[in-house]
């Protein structure tokens, strides 16, 4: 669109169209150019609706980029750093969609990595706080036998995150305020922490029994807390059913991916073990009735977002 003012959300590409008012607040390189040359978008993507699986940011990282490379923007100024918080921006700032950095990362920058967030507890503006630190550990893992099942039940991640959130939040500062023990909120999020820095240590060992093990124990500690925050049967019945159906069948661990009540789950497997896993949770999703159930094997890639011309002019 050619134009000077912000675009309207209403529910239509809500999205995208933060994605080119947050660049467009973020740079004036791409406001001049926006003004100057106009944009039209396309979107397709493979990854469900509502899946856990991070589809909504999809859309927002693709927009960015595509515009960065279309535009030729500065690549320091428009880093993909940068770009990685404007996708968060755009979802919490734009669009009041409670969210945090991982989904935002992960596919531009790509491989097997261990976050670290500290300093971005508030959210505050982009330079106000740290960048994500993201560390690749590919280069020592490049393989990881994961099999994984989104289950088919849709859900909205900022109706998990909202709450959780805000109640973390709450807990914190009066923990800061006043001192004393950790408040629940505040434990469990650093039993998760404890189990991401051990898996890190595990997953460099090549340790993968430790790794696996660990992975459960950060699910049990997100489902423990959100059964506090209220949540029926805490991170969701057909998850947790999938998660101890992989562990009752020799999975080394596994474990929530996304936000829960819905979405997707994943399990760490010895080598030559993921077809049988595949048929056990195809019989146990059946059997719950997940009729919109699909399984899947990930894999590792190297490479985040590419940009690609696909057609001459184009």
């Amino acid at each position: 669109p050619r134009t000077t003012t912000p675009l309207p959300y209403d529910g239509q590409l809500d999205l995208l169209k933060g994605a080119i008012n947050r660049l467009r607040r973020f740079s004036p390189e791409f406001r001049q150019k926006l003004s100057a040359q106009g944009v039209q978008i396309t979107t397709w993507t493979e990854v469900p609706r509502q899946s856990g699986l991070g589809g909504s940011s999809l859309f927002v990282i693709a927009a960015l980029a595509g515009l960065r490379a279309l535009y030729q923007l500065n690549p320091l100024v428009h880093n993909d750093y940068v770009l990685a918080e404007l996708t968060q921006r755009v979802e919490a700032k734009e669009l009041g969609i409670a969210c945090g950095f991982a989904d935002r990362y992960v596919p531009l920058f790509g491989g097997l990595a261990y976050l670290d967030y500290r300093g971005k507890l508030h959210h505050n503006d982009i330079f106000e706080e740290p960048y994500v630190t993201y560390e690749r550990l590919d280069p020592w893992m490049e393989h990881l036998t994961l099999v994984a099942i989104c289950t088919g039940i849709q859900h909205d991640s900022g109706d998990v995150h909202g709450p959780m959130r805000a109640r973390y939040l709450e807990e914190h500062a009066a923990w800061s305020k006043n001192g004393g023990d950790y408040p629940s909120m505040v434990q469990f999020m650093r039993s998760a922490w404890e189990t991401a820095w051990r898996g890190k240590i595990a997953l460099l060992h090549n340790d993968l029994p430790t790794f696996g093990r660990l992975m459960s124990e950060n699910h049990a500690a997100v489902n423990a807390m959100m059964s506090y925050c209220g949540f029926d049967d805490g991170a969701g019945q057909a998850n947790n059913m999938l998660i101890e159906t992989a562990l009752e069948n020799g999975a080394l661990g596994a474990k929530l991916t996304g936000a829960g009540q819905g979405g997707s789950v994943f399990a760490l497997v010895h080598p030559g073990e993921e077809a049988h896993l595949k048929q056990v949770w195809q019989q146990a999703a059946d059997k719950a009735g997940l009729e919109h159930a699909f399984i899947y094997q990930p894999a590792i890639t190297r490479r985040g977002a590419i940009v690609e011309q696909i057609g001459e002019g184009d």
